[in-house]
């Protein structure tokens, strides 16, 4: 029996050696929860690898009217510029922009050089029908980004499947979805296929805040958090890592109201009293996706995107040109 015991002990140290390191090697740690409602967010925390300070968000430079973002007539391609002659724009997977003949959500995570030139990117439409001029709006430019994709499935249409129909159908189902829980129809007389313009319902902008001023300020003070993983109605969504605490910083009001965003679209789906995950399943969660087998795809310029999945996790990981990585992004697939 001491043998069994002794063999018992042993092996959860082993066990434990090997999760911490693990966990080391991520060079990451995974704050406790932190609970809203049915939301819960964790906050991962890291070195940074950059401390560049020249780096805004695609959002902050279309206000700045330094970046400009071109339609090309091509549902599936836009081409940017940015023309500020001293700041660097992170672009990141997920952003929507708004206006041309379509809108569209960028389909890649890419930092854009000062003085770049026209680069085109990857897009996806997430306005289905519309193909002209909107009121008050420029056909042949967008006019801003203030809006992410919000929902999982969402990610995984235009990161994993890369599939046009399948994001349309997304879209339409996260419309459905915020209609049936924030008390009536969310689409827009203007287009009511438009994702964008059913986040600037009145109705979905109130009850978001509402999660939004509860959690803001759980990064305030904290130098060294890198990224953030959340949970809806206690299961694992998704989460996102990037290159610096600068930069995080900046994305944290736009990743904050799109996860609260997407609580609200699943509220009425199970229980919002389910028990939020531990650090140890974040951990876990982040460490599986990066198992999976690297599958390599060419982005913009000598960008890329490396892709690994396995049982069910993702990470969609991107990468420049001097092949440094920029931004995690990580999906519970199923």
């Amino acid at each position: 029996m001491k043998f069994y015991r002794m063999l018992f002990t042993a092996f959860a140290i082993a066990v434990a050696v090997s999760a911490a390191s693990v966990h080391a090697q991520s060079g990451y740690r995974v704050s406790a929860p932190y609970t809203y409602k049915n939301l819960t967010i964790f906050l991962i925390h890291g070195k940074d690898a950059t401390k560049k300070k020249n780096i805004i968000t695609l959002q902050e430079a279309m206000k700045l009217k330094i970046f400009k973002v071109y339609e090309t007539s091509d549902v599936n391609e836009l081409s940017v510029e940015n023309t500020s002659s001293q700041f660097d724009v992170f672009i990141q997977s997920g952003d929507i922009v708004k206006g041309g003949k379509q809108d569209r959500v960028l389909a890649i995570s890419i930092i854009i050089p000062a003085r770049s030139g026209r680069v085109s990117i990857e897009a996806f439409c997430v306005e289905s029908g519309r193909w002209e001029k909107r009121k008050g709006e420029d056909v042949q430019q967008f006019s801003s980004s203030e809006e992410r994709i919000v929902s999982k499935d969402l990610k995984v249409a235009a990161n994993g499947a890369r599939s046009q129909q399948e994001v349309w159908s997304k879209v339409a189902e996260a419309q459905k979805k915020l209609s049936e829980n924030v008390g009536g129809d969310v689409t827009a007389n203007a287009s009511s296929s438009s994702l964008q313009l059913a986040l600037e319902n009145g109705k979905v902008a109130a009850t978001a805040e509402e999660y939004v001023k509860k959690l803001t300020a759980l990064t305030s003070g904290k130098s060294d958090v890198i990224g953030y993983a959340f949970a809806v109605n206690g299961e694992i969504n998704s989460a996102d890592i990037y290159v610096s605490n600068h930069l995080f910083n900046k994305l944290w009001p736009k990743m904050l109201k799109a996860a609260a965003v997407e609580a609200v679209a699943e509220k009425n789906t199970v229980s919002s009293n389910a028990p939020a995950p531990k650090p140890a399943s974040i951990e876990a969660f982040l460490s599986d996706a990066a198992k999976g087998e690297a599958k390599e795809r060419s982005t913009s310029g000598k960008s890329k995107v490396i892709t690994r999945e396995a049982d069910g996790n993702a990470v969609y990981e991107a990468r420049d040109k001097s092949d440094a990585v920029i931004h995690r992004n990580y999906v519970k697939v199923n």
